[in-house]
């Protein structure tokens, strides 16, 4: 059976010049990937008892968007800033962030540790995280804004930002419960502020620079962004 030909003269929408894209198989096989990237990290960890702590969020999250991905479709863009967020956050689960050691990796590239090079005191993994937080998790609030709210580019902006505030927020309040309710070892461990007073102004901070360096990067991609959110059709979906 032919389709009729649209004699309008107006043209299908095409999906992904939308800024829309069915979860398929780059979507599945970010999933894949995030799954067996936590399944190898929590072999033989180094400190096991603060890792699994640290991952009671982690498989929740890939569970959800391994939903929202292959029912309701997400763009490439959304997809691999979370998926590179939680990897991030993965590797850094691992080492309790306190103990990623990236100054080995320097080292052996360089002949000199990172820390060395720049006078640090600190292992700054967790900054690192902060900061691509604000970077990574913006797209999808932006698209989040667009298709479920509906929202102009520029509001999904200002909304975006206020999502990744809101989640630092929240992050740093159930960092301090941690810091009330357990152990000092536990909660130095979790919370990863290794002798600084300022560890969570500064967390949030960073997540603020990083998404208000991103926010006007994404106007243009925002206004592309197919504002629907329905099910992704099945032949849609294994595109």
């Amino acid at each position: 059976m032919v389709a009729d030909k649209d004699t309008t003269g107006s043209k299908t929408p095409n999906r992904e010049n939308d800024g829309m894209i069915g979860g398929g198989l780059f979507g599945g096989g970010l999933i894949v990937a995030l799954t067996c990237a936590l399944v190898i990290s929590s072999i033989r960890p180094p400190y096991p008892e603060p890792l699994v702590l640290q991952h009671v969020p982690t498989v929740p999250a890939i569970l959800i968007l391994g939903y929202v991905v292959l029912r309701f479709g997400m763009t490439r863009l959304s997809m691999v800033s979370l998926a590179t967020f939680l990897s991030l956050h993965i590797l850094g689960a691992r080492w309790i962030y306190t103990y990623v050691p990236y100054d080995d990796v320097a080292c052996w590239i360089s002949g000199q540790t990172i820390t060395e090079r720049f006078g640090w005191t600190r292992n700054h993994y967790d900054r690192l995280v902060h900061f691509a937080s604000g970077v990574l998790l913006t797209p999808a609030i932006i698209e989040a804004s667009r298709r479920i709210g509906r929202m102009e580019p520029i509001a999904s902006s200002v909304m975006a930002f206020a999502g990744v505030m809101t989640i630092a927020a929240i992050y740093e309040i159930i960092e301090w419960q941690i810091a009330m309710t357990m152990s000092p070892a536990t909660a130095e461990s979790y919370n990863g502020q290794q002798g600084d007073v300022w560890d969570p102004q500064k967390d949030m901070a960073l997540a603020m620079i990083g998404a208000v360096i991103t926010c006007p990067c994404l106007t243009g991609w925002s206004a592309s962004i197919d504002r629907t959110f329905r099910p992704v059709p099945v032949a849609a979906s294994r595109s």
